[in-house]
């Protein structure tokens, strides 16, 4: 299985883990290789390629720094480093749905995407790659794309800039009200608020899918974790998260649907260490890679 991961991921100089994260789990599947899964580097997006989804003068101000209130509007301070960053890290995004059409599954370590609107960045994300990955695969003849977004936060700047076209659909289930959004379109948000619920929401939203799609773009949020103090829910623990990941990639193959993950949300801090955190998100991982 090809994962996506370039060093440009972690090229900003803003010190916080959706900037700096990749990097960790990177050098963790190169001290600790999850069978099977082969990290290969993605080609960055372009400024034209960007543009496609988002406006063109937000583009310009990422890539310069001018004005630098717009290129700063998803809470990071800006700096050179900031445009190879997100050219490689949404490029990771784009390689990933487009290796999951040839192989089945594929994936990138990139973070930090659904917050993001077309004119803005929004909450730590500067370019939603979700919404770049499904307007990419299906411009190249894809026919319709399935998001599933299980980060503990809603994910309403994805569905801002999709909420016109029946082509994408999206399946939400958070655990926090942030970024919460109106649905249309027979888009589903679910905001649980007990951990009873959360995964059986999760299945009843999948079951209640009927038509297939040419390929799920899954965000793995894994902020929903007890121990995050961003977004984590009481009483929602890595067996549960585990055994979520188990449920969507085994839903997934069960319909023989192609599926590309992307590494969402997930902060360390006092209850939760950075090597608890890599070890979350390597659940998705070796979970994608049948492990």
């Amino acid at each position: 299985m090809k994962v996506f991961y370039s060093p440009d991921y972690v090229a900003a100089r803003q010190s916080f883990d959706t900037t700096r994260k990749a990097g960790w789990i990177a050098e963790s599947l190169a001290t600790s290789p999850v069978a099977g899964v082969e990290l290969v580097a993605p080609p960055p997006l372009t400024v034209e390629q960007i543009s496609s989804v988002h406006d063109r003068e937000y583009v310009d101000a990422v890539k310069t720094g001018k004005p630098r209130e717009l290129a700063e509007s998803q809470g990071f301070k800006w700096d050179p480093g900031m445009w190879a960053a997100v050219a490689a890290s949404n490029g990771g995004a784009v390689a990933a749905a487009r290796q999951a059409l040839q192989d089945g599954v594929s994936g990138t370590l990139s973070s930090g995407l659904h917050h993001a609107r077309r004119e803005s960045g929004a909450a730590f994300c500067t370019f939603n790659g979700l919404v770049m990955a499904a307007a990419t695969v299906l411009s190249e003849g894809a026919e319709s794309v399935l998001i599933i977004d299980l980060d503990a936060h809603c994910g309403g700047g994805t569905f801002s800039m999709i909420e016109e076209t029946r082509r994408i659909h999206q399946i939400d289930v958070s655990v926090n009200q942030v970024d919460a959004y109106w649905m249309n379109h027979g888009n589903t948000l679910d905001v649980v608020r007990d951990v009873e619920k959360y995964l059986p929401t999760i299945r009843e939203r999948l079951d209640e899918i009927k038509s297939s799609f040419s390929l799920i773009l899954y965000n793995a949020g894994m902020d929903p974790d007890e121990r995050c103090q961003t977004g984590g829910f009481p009483g929602l623990n890595a067996g549960i998260l585990k055994r979520r990941e188990q449920i969507v990639f085994e839903w997934a193959r069960s319909r023989a649907i192609p599926i590309a993950f992307v590494l969402a949300g997930g902060y360390s801090g006092p209850t939760l260490s950075q090597d608890e955190l890599v070890k979350l998100h390597r659940m998705t991982i070796a979970t994608a890679a049948g492990r």
